[in-house]
């Protein structure tokens, strides 16, 4: 579930916490599948000793770069957190790697699903340049958006969602980016016209920016929920407009909220505000 608003909010934590800079002392691997590309045996004698030199987010992915000259990746996918604990609180069953950082605290990787996966990496490029452009980069113009919707016949929504189109959206800001533009899931990307496309380059940013400013979306309380690093939700869920909303008003003609399937995705829309044909 974590998308770019919740992985740069994670990002942002740990730099609170000012992890670049601090040493990786030690590491512990409690399911071994978590480890995309080593074993576990392996994976804690290359991390030991380095230093986390910076910290940074490409879409949905957290980039460790470290002083070794290796880089770790970590993708949360449904159910992944961090969590920045004191070295004596005990570990949770979910918590399948920690990492020991300093002498004080640990990085624990919780993944109550284990879908989320950690890679250690000498050419993290070949992971991170399969991604589409970033879409709060300022290369990412409307003139762009246009050009790539108009070269591709897809519904608008799944293609949104594929990270090779776009890198970071999901379903909560995909759902509210479309309802922002009155945009129906189910149009195709190539039939978009200039207001639309312009109306869609305008929404993808404004959700994403206030996903960020409300430190993301955490959708209940449970283990498998969006959390920061120190264990607080975020409440951007307080501000959706159309995404779980289903059966109350729209907030802007005050239609009746539905949901649909789209590729497979639960999709909320208001039918009247986002009319699938032109």
């Amino acid at each position: 579930m974590p998308e770019l608003p919740e992985v740069q909010t994670v990002v942002d934590s740990l730099h609170k916490e000012n992890l670049p800079g601090r040493l990786v002392t030690g590491a512990a691997v409690f399911w071994a599948n978590t480890l995309a590309d080593r074993q576990p045996a392996d994976f804690c004698k290359k991390i030991e000793g380095c230093t986390i030199l910076q910290i940074t987010r490409r879409g949905k992915y957290l980039v460790f770069d470290l002083s070794s000259g290796l880089t770790m990746l970590i993708h949360l996918r449904m159910s992944g957190r961090l969590n920045w604990e004191s070295r004596g609180k005990p570990r949770n069953k979910h918590e399948h790697v920690v990492l020991k950082v300093g002498e004080t605290h640990t990085l624990r990787f919780q993944d109550t699903r284990k879908f989320g996966r950690i890679w250690l990496t000498e050419a993290p490029e070949k992971i991170l340049d399969r991604l589409g452009p970033e879409p709060l980069a300022e290369s990412f113009t409307v003139e762009r958006l246009g050009s790539m919707l108009q070269t591709i016949n897809r519904q608008i929504k799944p293609l949104l969602l594929d990270q090779r189109f776009l890198a970071g959206l999901g379903n909560i800001y995909v759902d509210e980016a479309l309802w922002e533009s009155g945009i129906h899931p189910q149009r195709i990307s190539s039939s978009l016209t200039f207001h639309e496309v312009r109306a869609l380059h305008r929404a993808i940013p404004h959700v994403l920016h206030r996903g960020l400013r409300n430190l993301g979306t955490s959708l209940g309380r449970g283990k498998s929920n969006f959390q920061l690093p120190g264990n607080q939700p975020g409440h951007n869920a307080e501000e959706l407009n159309v995404f779980r909303r289903t059966g109350l008003a729209c907030l802007r003609c005050s239609g009746i909220i539905v949901r649909i399937v789209v590729a497979q995705r639960s999709s909320h829309i208001c039918p009247d505000c986002q009319k699938k044909q032109r």
